[in-house]
């Protein structure tokens, strides 16, 4: 590459990094002119065009609605990233603190007593920013309203992971897909801890919502969620039920077993430590144990080898 070429695609860079997509894409053209096969080019262009009317039409919007709008538009952007041939990651970089500070900046501008929600998208974007720690001030904040949500407690665990707090982070993440597993925004994710695990899940095949629920499961087979809590009795008794009611959901053939039988075996993985750590028998155990290879023959060998 030129230093001429590298020149410009630094230009566009710190635009890109600005939101300022209309100014890079005017750099970008004219150095395409002159470099027309350049991949890193054409891909930072690519993105430039994605962006820009979009990013033109947010001062239509209020606030909220602008972080709203760029978070749920960047979803999409990176599924349609991860299906180009070109793909330049110091270009996505570029565009991701971009979208991310307009985000930021629009969630600061909006005027509204406090909420779970606001800290928890203030917290995601100054994750996306590299600012982990004050992310993790914000997704506090919010979790202290909200401590059942599975999706805060994900990125909770997503900062501790990215400040290499990986114990806490286990923890945390063993409880996020416990709470509701589909309910995680995976797209958000970045540690490396959850990520090389959504990567071998998605590789045997799973997807959607069906691969959310898959994850906790070989969570626990990999030793990736081997740091656990105890449960209190109230929610041990709570559990009880939720496996006898998903194991009745199970047996009605209009409900989705695809998705159940994953969520069940997590139930019984939680309930097999409880016992163990409360020292209820052997017998409960191994109740357990059965009852998940009666479902999953190949996850029953994997857990008991």
């Amino acid at each position: 590459m030129s230093v001429s070429c590298e020149q410009e695609l630094e230009k566009a860079y710190k635009f890109l990094e600005e939101g300022k997509t209309g100014e890079a894409r005017n750099v970008l053209s004219a150095a395409l002119e002159y470099n027309f096969d350049n991949s890193e080019l054409s891909f930072a262009h690519w993105c430039c065009s994605y962006w820009n009317d979009f990013i033109s039409r947010l001062s239509r919007m209020d606030s909220y609605e602008q972080g709203d709008g760029l978070i749920k538009r960047w979803k999409t952007f990176k599924s349609d990233c991860e299906g180009k041939k070109d793909f330049q990651q110091r270009s996505f970089l570029a565009m991701q603190k971009g979208v991310f500070s307009l985000a930021l900046k629009a969630y600061e501008n909006t005027k509204t007593d406090f909420s779970a929600d606001l800290s928890y998208k203030k917290g995601l974007c100054n994750k996306k920013l590299g600012n982990y720690e004050l992310a993790l001030d914000f997704l506090t904040e919010a979790y202290r309203e909200s401590p059942q949500s599975a999706v805060i407690l994900a990125e909770m665990a997503d900062c501790l992971a990215l400040c290499g707090e990986e114990k806490n982070a286990k923890v945390l993440f063993r409880e996020a897909f416990f709470v509701d597993a589909g309910k995680i925004e995976l797209d958000f994710l970045d540690s490396e801890l959850i990520c090389c695990l959504i990567r071998q899940v998605r590789q045997k095949g799973y997807t959607g919502a069906v691969l959310q629920e898959w994850i906790p499961v070989y969570g626990v087979l990999y030793g990736v969620f081997n740091v656990k809590r105890e449960l209190r009795s109230q929610e041990a008794g709570r559990l009880r039920q939720d496996i006898f009611a998903t194991e009745n959901e199970i047996k009605d053939p209009s409900n989705d077993s695809k998705i159940l039988i994953p969520r069940l075996i997590n139930m019984y993985f939680w309930l097999i430590d409880h016992y163990s750590h409360s020292n209820e028998g052997q017998a409960k155990i191994n109740e357990c144990i059965l009852q998940i290879r009666v479902h999953d023959e190949n996850i029953y060998r994997l857990y008991t080898k």
